[in-house]
């Protein structure tokens, strides 16, 4: 006789088995016959109570797959853009009431999406396709560098703040040489994607032999409270904590270079902005200026309220853009925005933007544009930055 445990045991339902991978469920997906057994591994893979109320895209790079589980009854779903630009028809699984798809999208699409089933609409959300290059991701054979976290950073010029620092170190970093430096803000969100590409790099000559300084925003009480005070602000006090306490605090420890040509800083959103402002307001300490959905907008006005990033375009067009001499400040600027971005009070965040680059333009400076239909996300940045780190650095590379 067998124990009443163990018969419960053995009829117990079985987890449905997953996708091995994205790649082998794209593969399964895109067979010219979808099988009942399939159904199981969507299911698992998505999510059941997801599957049915219209779940996220899963990706990778120019690649993405739908599922939903509708009723009994219900007419054939589809998959549409809310511009109407793109709509595909998604394929029954077998003979279940389980859909899928499995697409390739065109390089830079960027819109917004949900299920349709019949009038009505589910799920959805925002959706941008890139192909990232190989810089992105780690290659075989090629030297890592460490990143390091380092004690949270009391600062003097904001009083009463901390910030959290890593610091990274290329394998090929002579304590002889001095190297150059990147300075990341928001490195909170950023550290980690950077860290391929500047081993990549590095070990391809194509960028200098450079230690990265990853920083967040100041802390007062809560998280990082005191970020758009920090980086939507139009003033060379948070340019002076990164000139006089956060560059020698590193470059105690490591041979860093002092001239501005060998310096970069990088920030998206807020702290692209900041990044500008940090170059703008001291080009004898950074040179180089990597912006992502830069907030040229007006998030911090000021005594007037209306006086913030907004007014950077007209403050380039004017002689307070150029130096003594009548000539354009010595920085160079790559920015990246998308005609998705933000648009609210502060400000339309896409034109804004392209204000920026207009400014630049007419002021003869060394920039570059280049405009998507990405939305308020790094997720074209990181498709760039292989290639804006090399026209960034394109004088300093051996």
């Amino acid at each position: 006789m067998i124990p009443l445990f163990l018969t419960a045991a053995l009829v117990a339902p079985v987890a449905p088995q997953n996708f091995a991978s994205f790649d082998d469920a794209f593969t399964q997906l895109s067979a010219k016959k979808l099988s009942d057994a399939l159904a199981e591994q969507i299911t698992a893979y998505f999510g059941a109570e997801a599957l049915k109320k219209g779940p996220n895209f899963k990706d990778s790079d120019l690649r993405f797959l739908f599922a939903l589980e509708t009723q009994p009854g219900d007419p054939e779903p589809t998959v549409s853009s809310d511009d109407g630009s793109w709509s595909a028809k998604l394929r029954r699984v077998g003979k279940t009431n389980v859909w899928a798809l499995a697409t390739v999208l065109p390089e830079g699409a960027g819109f917004r999406w949900s299920y349709r089933v019949g009038e009505r609409r589910l799920g959805g959300g925002e959706l941008e396709a890139y192909a990232y290059p190989p810089e992105t991701r780690k290659q075989p054979g090629v030297p890592e560098g460490k990143l390091t976290e380092w004690e949270p950073f009391k600062s003097k010029v904001y009083a009463g703040t901390s910030r959290k620092m890593w610091v990274y170190v290329p394998a090929q970093y002579d304590p002889s040489k001095p190297a150059c430096v990147l300075l990341a803000q928001d490195g909170q969100w950023t550290r980690g994607n950077w860290i391929p590409v500047l081993d990549n790099l590095i070990a391809k000559k194509d960028m200098p032999v450079t230690i990265g300084i990853f920083i967040t925003p100041g802390v007062y009480k809560t998280e990082w409270d005191n970020r758009s005070v920090e980086y939507d602000t139009l003033s060379n006090k948070y340019v002076t904590m990164l000139a006089d306490e956060i560059l020698p605090l590193v470059g105690a420890k490591y041979n860093l270079r002092s001239d501005a040509r060998g310096r970069m800083i990088f920030g998206l959103s807020s702290s692209g902005i900041s990044s500008f402002t940090a170059a703008w307001e001291r080009p004898d300490v950074f040179h180089k200026v990597l912006s992502w959905i830069g907030s040229y907008t007006n998030l911090q006005g000021g005594p007037s309220e209306v006086a913030g990033g907004n007014t950077y375009p007209a403050i380039i067009r004017h002689r307070r853009g150029w130096d003594e001499k009548g000539q354009p400040k010595d920085i160079r600027v790559f920015l990246q925005d998308g005609s998705n971005d933000l648009d609210n009070k502060a400000g339309s965040w896409p034109l804004a933007n392209q204000q920026m680059a207009k400014a630049l333009e007419f002021g003869k400076y060394d920039y570059k544009f280049v405009m998507g239909k990405g939305f308020h996300s790094d997720k074209h940045g990181r498709a760039l930055l292989p290639d804006a780190l090399r026209w960034l650095w394109r004088d300093e590379a051996k």
